[in-house]
């Protein structure tokens, strides 16, 4: 599943070189200057939304796909290799575009659908730079590509595990707000736990609320508990920041239970494992994530990335990421071996259009 130094560029060489000496990181300055003057048609600028680079989401996974293309093409984080430039407010979004581009990036992409305006303004006004938009489509414009991702198939996956470990036969969705994106995880988890409830004969109840935002943990902290009240053990999200409010109840909760009863979340977007650690009542490390949904951010940014530095960048082309390209996947993380052995059938399944999930949920 958002300071920045701006600058103002004249013909100079000395501004024009203290410019670029900067990234729109809260005025760090760029590492690895030391890419060569012809790598410049190779070089890729990442332009983050307003969650930043650390998001535990899109922009961190886009950022992991940028260094494993510069590994690969001994490209270095700076002028002429690849670099970041960190969004604080929509604000930002266009300037960020215009510094990317007069610092001499060949392939500028914008991360999530909050940039589709700016990825389109700035194409119309540079046609000679390549433009990504990831998690959007802009049609009509011969110098963008846009990546999406078949979340709804991961999320499918989710729902078959989900449907399986629960002990309580009560499980939540928790969404940030309505969209065509969030619909590919909501409708994707909901047929998956319906389809395997219905394969192991189980009545299972599926509870689901929208947060609002994709910031406010203290909302989402709330449904979470709200959720677990009602005896729900497993709770997937697909709410951006807000999701941290999810992992802060299942923690709060399993704090102080055995383990029998212990509550699970489930991440999206990257591996977020990590923010389910916590310490049980007999101070046992413990962790309460048992899977997460990954969005492929950064298999699509580097797929990309090399299509351009190939030659052959996909203008005009809307790329879709799915289980078949690795696109899409879950974690094994805590899932127990039924449950993992289930959810790779699906997978199959669904690989082999033997199983069809909706890409919105059903009224």
């Amino acid at each position: 599943m958002e300071s920045k130094i701006k600058k103002v560029f004249t013909v100079t060489t000395m501004i024009a070189a203290a410019a670029i000496a900067f990234t729109a990181c809260s005025g760090k300055k760029q590492g690895g200057s030391g890419n060569s003057g012809n790598s410049a048609k190779h070089s890729i600028a990442l332009i983050t939304d307003t969650a930043g680079v650390n998001d535990n989401s899109f922009n961190q996974s886009a950022w992991r796909g940028f260094k494993k293309y510069g590994s690969e093409h001994n490209l270095n984080r700076g002028r002429n290799g690849y670099q970041y430039f960190q969004s604080s407010s929509a604000a930002d979004f266009e300037p960020n575009f215009d510094q990317a581009s007069k610092a001499g990036y060949q392939t500028i992409f914008g991360v999530g659908y909050s940039l589709k305006d700016a990825v389109s303004a700035a194409a119309k006004k540079d046609s000679k730079r390549n433009f990504v938009i990831i998690d959007d489509v802009i049609k009509g414009q011969k110098n963008v590509a846009s990546a999406n991702f078949k979340s709804e198939q991961a999320s499918y996956l989710a729902g078959v595990v989900a449907a399986t470990e629960t002990k309580t036969n009560t499980v939540g969705f928790i969404g940030g707000t309505h969209s065509d994106i969030i619909d590919l995880f909501d409708a994707g988890f909901t047929r998956g736990v319906k389809d395997q409830a219905k394969k192991l004969h189980k009545k299972i109840t599926l509870l689901n609320q929208y947060v609002g935002d994709f910031t406010s943990a203290d909302k989402e902290k709330a449904i979470a508990q709200s959720m677990y009240a009602k005896k729900a053990d497993i709770i997937f999200h697909a709410s951006g920041l807000a999701g941290n409010g999810l992992f802060q109840e299942a923690k709060a909760l399993n704090q102080n239970r055995p383990d029998g009863k212990k509550v699970w979340a489930i991440g999206v977007d990257v591996d977020q494992s990590h923010l389910g650690n916590y310490k049980n009542k007999d101070g046992k490390k413990e962790n309460c994530v048992l899977t997460s949904v990954i969005t492929g951010v950064d298999v699509a940014t580097y797929d990309i990335a090399n299509r351009a530095y190939e030659g052959k960048f996909p203008g005009g082309q809307q790329l879709v990421y799915g289980l078949k390209t690795n696109g899409v996947s879950i974690k094994r993380g805590q899932i127990s071996d039924t449950a993992w052995k289930y959810s790779r059938e699906a997978r199959q399944q669904i690989i082999d259009n033997e199983i069809k999930v909706p890409i919105h949920p059903s009224k």
